[in-house]
Formats: structure tokens, C-alpha cells, sequence
């Protein structure tokens, strides 16, 4: 089911299509800019002025902090030092080693557990209503953040990972997200289900806007809610999951939260589609091995408001084997203010993963296109690409090396035409204890780009105001993250 899936959990989230006019993940300030090349312009003027919107923000922040209390009260210093607890999280957060190591479980599940719960959702795993109910408490709550440091050798003056809505920033130390968070289980026992999940830093500012439609009414506010839905277990045949309010996304490999990822970076291909939609989902568990999922969301981005027509996405996931697994996501509906069907986005997003023992690898294909509505109705593609490779090394120690391609045709997702790969390889280290886990990554990147707007920010200006391109760059980062969870 579509039900909380963090794009980042393994198979959390599907494939889907879409594409876009520029797909950067900016604020466009309220309006429709239909000229790319203004998206730099305009992440630096909401980066220079984030300002705009405290009101809301501060509002967002004292029910961050009271949530944050409540949770805090509610937590039962006995429990602290008790057996350990399950380890299927709807938040997907880190779950702790197990002193036993469970026959069943490989290397890589002992300490990695959140990955379980990700491959063990009922939409990625088709099963029957019965045997999707675990004996476990119907409520949980927890919390975490994430901390990073990226070193950028090319020294930009403005501090900014060019377009990029997700560790947007560079050569400072900063919050990237922090969040709270109340889950409960939709269950034969009991049917009704939520999600509440309240959200700051960087990676939460832009990742649900578009370049190019208006904002959402009150999206400066919405911006700090993760996951906030509602869900019922329909007692419909094997079990009929509907879900309405803001899900995770049915697109991409990866979450926004870099706890649920491989690496501590996304790639491309995550940072220009959706991390979370708005609408309503209803998934099935057809067989043991096939699930269903469908969706109408209100577009493309759920913070952005281009039209007043829904689109529609489609998922089907599919267990090949003990070790494989395939999912193919569909979307299409308008994300332009002519609705008519000529300018339809349609994108797909096609997942197949392997897992082996300690070793994990996927593979990712994403295809979108659109005509656009301006003279000549030129006809807009993309495309990306990724290989992550995940191997655990031994006990708390992992190491993912992640190689990527990205293809904007014709300047649509990232605002300019160019066409981007990169290499990623992360080395890990998990200190899990009881409900907590502390994550530390340690991670090299290189990304070069080609074509007409190709770059990356440099330490000098081209003239007064306008920084300089470089067409490759270097990062060096480090992360730390922290979770906790009641399970």
C-alpha cells in the first residue's frame, strides 16, 4: 500500500511519472516563471530572505517544541533499559541490534532493521490481511535529527549546492532535518490509522516546491509536516488499505529523511520528484508475491498549486523471489495552467532490487516528458538513473558506493539543459542501543556537468552579483544522525 512510505526506505516508495516544466525543487515566489534560467536566481533570494513566512514558521515551531515535550513525558525511563523491541517502524527509523541474532536474519538486517520494516510494508510485499498483523502496540512515536557538513572544494561564495533541494548547503555545519513523530497502525483489532510527523531544517524549505507553478495556500506552514494522513483497513478480502492526507510518494528509491537512505546524500533523480504526495491511495494485496497501489494526488508537488485538475498515479509491486523484488510507478495528470490533455505529464519510475546476506543492490530508471504550452508546444524530456551497491562489511560497519546519470534534455527539471553524473560512495558506522541508534557517515561525492547551463558554484564572480560556474565538484561530508523510536 502506499501507506507511509518514505521515498528513501528501501522500496518504501515506487516508481512514478512525471515530468515537468523546470522541475527545480525552488520557490518561485508565489508565481508561474516559466524562464529556467531564473531558478538560481530565485533559490537565492529564498535563501537570502527565508524570512518570509515567520509567522508561520514560529507558529510551526511551538507545536515542533510542545510535541516534542509531550513525546519526551511519555517516555518511561524503565523502558529505556528493557528487551528490545520490534523492529518494524512505520517511520523507519533505526532499530536496535538484537543480542540474539535471529536465525532468519541476514547480517545486514541485524544491524540495519529499518531496512526490514521498509521491505516488509504491505505494498512492497503483497500479503494476506491476517498475516499483516504483527502483536505489537498500535501507537508509536519517536524522533530524530541530522546533522552534515559538506565540504565543497570549489569554495562557492554563496554557500549553495546548486540546485539541489536537499543538503542544499555547503562549507557550514548545519541542521538538515530534525522531526517528531506519532504513528498508528491500521490493524484488524483496529482498523483506523495516522501519521503526524513535524519537521525542521534545510532539507524541509523547498523539496515540495515547484519553479514554475504558484505555491499552495499555506504552504510556508505545511512545509513543516512530513507524513500527516489518515488510513483505514477496509475488510475487503485480503484487506483493502485507503489512505488520505500527505503520504509518502509513491516515486523514487529514496526518502527525504537521509536515515532511511544508503548514502547521506540523494541523487538527482530523487531531489526532482516528489518525496511526499497530497491526495488520497488505496492499496491491495492481490497475492503473496503482487500488490496494488492507486493514487490521485493534487499534482506533481504537493506544496505547489499549478492547476485545479488531479493527477492520477498507479503502482504495482511484485516479489519475484526471496531476493528480488520489482516495482514500476506510473503518473500522469497537468502540472501547467493549460490543462488540456496535449500538456499532460506522464513519467515512470521503474525499481528492481537484489538482496544477498550482507549485500544489497538497485537499480532505478526514470523517464519523463511533456509538451510545453508556449510557442511551438516544444516537447520537454528527462531522464536519470542510479546503481547503489550496499555492502555490509561486518557488524556496524557498511559501505554503499552509488553511481548516477541524469538527463535534462531540455532544461525542464533542473532549469538549464545539461546532463549530470556523479559518484557517491559512503562509508558507514550504526551505534544501536535499545530504541536509539546514532548513525555517522563519512561520504565522498563527485558530480560533473555538461551542456548549456552546466555547473557548479565557484569561489568567483563572472561580474557584480553573479558567481561564477565550474563544470565539476568535490564534496567531502560528514553526517550524524540520531534516532529514536518506541518500538
Amino acid at each position: 500500500m502506499c501507506v507511509s512510505r518514505s521515498r528513501g526506505e528501501v522500496f518504501e516508495r515506487a516508481a512514478a511519472p512525471v515530468l515537468a516544466l523546470p522541475f527545480g525543487i525552488q520557490l518561485c515566489n508565489g508565481r508561474a516563471d516559466r524562464e529556467a534560467p531564473g531558478i538560481d536566481r530565485e533559490i537565492l533570494e529564498f535563501v537570502g530572505h527565508r524570512g518570509e513566512g515567520d509567522a508561520s514558521v514560529k507558529h510551526t515551531g511551538k507545536l515542533f517544541w510542545l510535541l516534542a515535550a509531550l513525546l519526551s513525558s511519555g517516555i518511561d525511563s524503565n523502558r529505556l533499559f528493557a528487551d528490545e523491541k520490534d523492529a518494524s517502524s512505520p517511520a523507519k527509523s533505526a532499530q536496535p541490534k538484537r543480542d540474539t541474532p535471529a536465525p532468519e536474519l541476514t547480517e545486514s538486517e541485524e544491524w540495519h532493521p529499518d531496512r526490514i520494516a521498509q521491505t516488509e510494508a504491505p505494498s512492497q510485499e503483497p500479503q494476506s490481511q491476517e498475516a499483516s498483523q504483527p502483536s505489537k502496540p498500535d501507537w508509536h512515536y519517536g524522533g530524530f535529527f541530522d546533522l552534515g557538513y559538506l565540504r565543497d572544494f570549489n569554495d562557492p561564495s554563496n554557500h549553495l549546492f546548486r540546485n539541489r533541494g536537499t543538503t542544499p548547503r555547503v562549507n557550514e555545519l548545519d541542521l538538515n532535518m530534525a522531526a517528531v513523530y506519532l504513528t498508528k497502525d491500521a490493524m484488524n483489532l483496529s482498523r483506523w490509522g495516522m501519521e503526524l510527523e513535524v519537521q525542521a531544517g534545510e532539507d524541509s524549505k523547498i523539496f515540495g516546491f515547484s519553479a514554475t507553478a504558484p505555491n499552495l495556500r499555506g504552504a510556508n506552514w505545511l512545509r513543516q509536516l512530513g507524513k500527516a494522513d489518515v488510513s483505514y483497513l477496509a475488510p475487503v478480502g485480503k484487506g483493502l488499505t485507503v489512505q488520505a492526507g500527505i503520504f509518502s510518494s509513491l516515486i523514487g528509491y529514496d526518502s527525504l529523511y537521509a536515515k532511511d537512505n544508503f548514502n547521506y546524500t540523494r541523487p538527482w533523480g530523487a531531489d526532482y520528484t516528489p518525496y511526499l504526495m497530497l491526495g488520497v491511495n488505496a492499496s491491495y494485496p492481490w497475492t503473496e508475491k503482487l500488490s496494488a497501489t492507486l493514487c490521485v494526488i493534487s499534482g506533481y508537488w504537493h506544496l505547489a498549486h499549478a492547476n485545479d485538475v488531479p493527477s492520477v498515479c498507479g503502482q504495482l509491486a511484485y516479489k519475484a523471489t526471496e531476493r528480488v523484488t520489482l516495482k514500476e510507478t506510473l503518473l500522469y495528470g497537468p502540472h501547467q495552467a493549460d490543462t488540456a490533455l496535449e500538456f499532460w505529464r506522464f513519467f515512470s519510475d521503474s525499481i528492481a532490487e537484489w538482496k544477498r546476506n550482507s549485500l544489497t543492490v538497485a537499480f532505478e530508471y526514470q523517464v519523463g516528458t511533456e509538451k510545453v504550452a508556449v510557442t511551438g508546444n516544444p516537447r520537454a524530456l528527462w531522464m536519470s538513473s542510479q546503481l547503489p551497491v550496499h555492502w555490509v562489511v561486518r557488524g556496524p560497519w557498511s559501505v554503499t558506493v552509488r553511481p548516477e546519470f541524469a538527463w535534462d534534455r531540455d532544461g525542464r527539471w533542473t532549469g538549464f539543459a545539461q546532463t549530470i553524473k556523479a559518484v557517491t560512495t559512503t562509508l558507514e558506522y550504526r551505534i544501536p542501543y535499545r530504541w536509539a541508534s546514532t548513525i555517522l557517515r563519512l561520504e565522498q561525492r563527485y558530480d560533473d556537468s555538461r551542456g548549456k547551463g552546466e555547473g557548479f558554484f565557484n569561489d568567483g564572480q563572472v561580474q557584480t552579483g553573479v558567481i561564477g560556474l565550474t563544470p565539476t565538484q568535490h564534496l567531502l561530508i560528514f553526517g550524524l544522525i540520531f534516532t529514536l523510536d518506541s518500538h
